[in-house]
């Protein structure tokens, strides 16, 4: 080989072209990157010998020196932009006078070199002494020594390095070791995501990643004291099949894991949803339709990390448990038969452990492929690691006609109505395949991807997560957030119903999202007949299915302060128990989708929505008037002593009476001092034209956004200004609303976040805020030049706008209709989101001669789902329809433009 760094750049760049097409043409992740490692191996060989020439030719000798691959180095398996971690190993004493020189001339040799040749490089320099001690007070440092592979050197040194390394490892505290991996391993998935469903895992680091895998590596090797892993693992502790699934999963992962740094050009773990689409075309999934494509690789994905998650898990429990007890496995199985027990339905319990008496216990009775995870549930304890094993045998073999009998049912029913303990039964049936087979539409929702813009997980975990959540409303562990919810619930005659709800709530996305809830609530009266629920049951569980959206879609799209709102819901949801079920299910879908597009404004509306209907419903003859609610009026004037009494009574008598049932006392008295400062301009002010708004803001922390208040004479078109002016600002609109006094000064409040969702901490932008407004409304200033500028300047460069993207799963789409119950003109528009969007959106609505009386904006991963309520500027005594017409067009045009520049 040419050692010089033209010769080193050839050998890599043909090594690359050669391992590219093979990976392309379908071949092992495991073989591209013991080939990239392979190739990095006589890179380094050569520059060993290098430097060795540079030493002897400089100095007139070479130099004792071992260099050792580290890390993924160490387990020959780089990816094409894995970090290169090299150790250089020296002994721990020289004679040599010059050994600090040639030392540093020699790790510079190669180092430079392998810098040059643009390498990310970890490397270290150490003694076996220094290399020993570094491992007794690093976890980290111990598990690359675990990996430790000597590439090159003195032979020596690297056999002398081995054998105190082994004897370093068999002095260790093996169980306190494997005990911080424990803990480790858990932090680390709870850090990622806590699942192995996520819709852009980690490929590393997350949950049935990379990392699980090279865990159990790591253990294996502690606590056997061997580098002979693999007879280990297809041994003693693992069967051939499953050490062989275990294998193909972790190198379908790093086949996936490779395409993704060849397309990133860069160490990317994360496979989010841009990527997906590409990463799946160049793996061999050829399907045309974009979604099916995405849909069938992320299953196989998730199929990979499930089954490194499931064996990693025995694994690392397996190997704690027999370290603990200081003797060998198979000693531990002999000992566990003389060990009281307890016998259950062919089951024996040992330690809060469930044994198999036999390994034919299901084929005995099939039933019990139910009825284990009953017993599981209603003692509290845990399956053994052999008990998994037959149930997931038993499920792949035993045909569902032997398990869909009353006494499964009866078992299931019992499983589904225990409040606070549903979720790891659950957990343990869908991943043991039992849930499938007792219930063939939930295979449909296994490791589903969902293309929907507020789900993070599968169908199938999504639903087991908000199962989840209600297990935590039953327990009262975050009895602050929760306790609202449990008491709506234990309200209802059967608070538990809910987890049947919630099991089935999206048993018709197997079809499709699309009317999900419709085809659902015709599955599950298929499903409950099975499971034989009373009529009065299931006709409650088929309503709450068939309209799991509709609360949530109230207080998203809907003007939740305004008095015929709350009737029609009222009307919908027809009596209190179903109001009841409805407030903690939305919750409980809500959380299940991400943990993080839950907050205090969405947890205050729905709440909000949910007490206002309740009261209706209990007096449904109340009004909202000013006579039924109780105003603070002297109260308010003790806090605005700058504010004239006549000035006071005129701010109720102008307001509308629906302002006083949904503002408290601090509200209004902010109100008033807003409108105050705008009157006394009013006197000053030239013309009405020229009158500068009044502007407050403030964090709300209940709410978890920031608020801002803007107080002005009323004129046709505000909206879209104030809309413009927020988007030059950087910030997003969340909800809207305004409300007008009969003399024409209108108090908005608008409700808004920065670009990431937090409050608005920049005083800047509130500055910039204030400037555009004033531009837009004083000088009529057309504020969409500056938009276009700030999008253009925000773009992506045009090489990655041509990459292939996952478009939104809801088309551009824009209703416009009058809703009779609330008597209001209603705009509905779904598309992706771009700077400006809302301001043309909004001066479209203007421009066509209609004002926006409420706004509730929605914004979230770059999608747009915004609702309008409009009025006619001027009034329409005629009839005509053709201005609504004629604006769907414009806002259509607008919504389909979006993205096209």
């Amino acid at each position: 080989l040419d050692a010089s760094l033209t010769g080193f750049r050839e050998l890599i760049d043909k090594t690359e072209d050669m391992l590219r097409r093979y990976h392309h043409g379908g071949g092992s992740g495991l073989r591209v990157a013991h080939c990239r490692s392979m190739m990095m191996d006589t890179v380094i060989e050569n520059l060993y010998e290098r430097g060795q020439s540079i030493l002897r030719n400089q100095f007139g000798s070479g130099l004792d020196v071992t260099l050792f691959a580290l890390g993924g180095f160490g387990r020959a398996e780089l990816s094409p932009f894995s970090d290169i971690d090299i150790m250089f190993l020296y002994p721990q004493r020289s004679r040599d006078l010059k050994f600090t020189d040639k030392q540093r001339c020699f790790n510079d040799a190669v180092l430079y070199m392998l810098w040059d040749l643009n390498k990310k490089v970890g490397h270290s320099t150490r003694t076996i002494k220094e290399t020993l001690q570094e491992a007794g007070k690093d976890v980290q440092s111990k598990n690359a020594m675990l990996e430790a592979r000597c590439i090159c050197g003195s032979q020596k040194l690297s056999a002398e390095f081995e054998k105190e390394y082994n004897r370093f490892l068999r002095r260790d505290d093996v169980p306190a070791y494997l005990e911080e991996r424990l803990r480790d391993q858990a932090a680390r998935r709870q850090k990622y995501g806590g699942s192995v469903f996520r819709q852009e895992p980690d490929i590393k680091n997350g949950v049935g990643g990379l990392r699980d895998f090279q865990n159990v590596l790591w253990m294996v090797r502690l606590k056997l004291a061997t580098r002979d892993i693999d007879d280990q693992l297809s041994g003693e502790l693992l069967l051939e099949d499953e050490f062989k699934e275990f294998v193909a999963a972790y190198d379908f992962l790093l086949r996936v894991r490779n395409e993704l740094h060849l397309q990133s050009k860069k160490p990317t773990e994360v496979l989010n949803l841009d990527r997906q689409p590409k990463i799946a075309w160049v793996l061999g999934y050829r399907q045309r339709n974009i979604f099916s494509r995405v849909e069938i690789f992320m299953r196989d994905y998730y199929r990979a990390a499930q089954t490194i998650f499931r064996i990693s898990e025995y694994l690392e429990q397996r190997l704690f448990e027999d370290s603990r007890t200081r003797i060998p496995f198979a000693e531990v199985i002999e000992s566990r038969r003389h060990q009281r027990r307890e016998i259950i339905d062919g089951f024996a319990i040992r330690n809060g452990v469930l044994f198999a008496l036999n390994p034919n216990v299901f084929e005995e009775d099939p039933t019990r492929l139910v009825r284990v995870f009953r017993h599981l549930q209603r003692l509290e304890i845990r399956p053994d690691f052999e008990l998994i094993r037959h149930i997931r045998t038993a499920a792949a073999k035993i045909g569902p006609e032997k398990i869909r009998n009353a006494e499964a049912s009866k078992s299931f029913r019992s499983i589904t109505q225990t409040s606070g303990n549903v979720y790891t039964s659950l957990r343990w049936m869908n991943e043991t395949g039992v849930l499938s087979l007792f219930l063939p539409e939930w295979e449909n929702l296994h490791c589903l991807v969902q293309h929907e813009f507020y789900h993070r997980y599968t169908a199938d975990e999504h639903t087991l997560r908000t199962i989840l959540e209600l297990d935590e409303i039953f327990k009262g562990n975050r009895s602050e957030e929760t306790g609202k919810y449990l008491e709506a619930l234990m309200e209802t005659e059967h608070p538990t119903l809910l987890y049947m709800v919630l099991l089935l709530h999206d048993i018709g996305k197997g079809s499709g999202v699309e009317g999900h809830q419709q085809v659902g609530a015709k599955l599950a009266e298929k499903i409950l007949d099975q499971l034989d629920l009373p009529a009065d049951l299931r006709k409650k569980i088929i309503f709450l299915i068939g309209h799991h959206l509709e609360m949530a879609r109230i207080w998203r799209r809907l003007d939740i302060d305004d008095a015929e709102t709350i009737q029609s819901f009222a009307k919908f949801v027809e009596n209190k128990e179903q109001l009841h079920y409805l407030y903690a299910l939305t919750y409980c879908d809500s959380k299940g989708t991400s943990q993080d597009l839950w907050n205090g404004f969405k947890d205050t509306q729905h709440t909000r929505l949910y007490r206002s209907t309740l009261a209706y419903l209990n007096q449904p003859m109340a009004t909202t008037s000013t006579e039924s609610v109780n105003i603070p009026r002297n109260s308010i004037r003790e806090k605005t002593p700058e504010i004239s009494s006549e000035e006071v009574d005129a701010h109720f008598n102008l307001m509308p009476d629906r302002y006083y049932a949904y503002h408290n006392e601090d509200e209004i008295v902010l109100h008033l001092r807003m409108v105050h400062r705008l009157l006394k301009t009013i006197a000053e002010a030239d013309s009405l034209g020229a009158l500068v708004p009044v502007v407050e803001w403030h964090d709300d922390l209940n709410l978890d956004l920031t608020v801002v208040n803007v107080v002005t004479w009323d004129r046709a078109g505000l909206f879209y200004k104030l809309a413009g002016a927020f988007s030059l600002a950087g910030l997003n609109i969340i909800s809207s609303k305004a409300l007008t006094r009969a003399d024409h000064i209108t108090i908005d409040t608008f409700y808004v976040t920065d670009l990431n969702g937090d409050f608005v901490s920049s005083k800047k932008a509130f500055e910039v805020f204030q400037t555009h407004l004033k531009d837009a409304l004083l000088h009529n200033k057309d504020l969409m030049p500056e938009l276009k500028k700030q999008s253009l300047a925000k773009a992506q460069p045009s090489y990655l706008q041509k990459q292939e993207h996952l478009p939104a799963s809801i088309p551009a789409k824009v209703d416009i209709y009058h809703e009779l119950s609330l008597r209001r003109t209603i705009i509905e528009v779904q598309c992706n989101d771009e700077i400006g969007l809302l301001y043309r959106l909004t001066k479209a609505i203007y421009d066509h001669g209609f004002d926006i009386t409420f706004g509730r904006i929605s914004t979230e991963r770059h999608v747009v789902a915004d609702t309008f309520y409009i009025e006619p500027i001027q009034p329409n005594t005629n009839g005509d329809t053709s201005p609504i017409v004629e604006l769907r067009s414009a806002l259509e045009e607008i919504v389909q433009s979006v993205g096209q520049g």
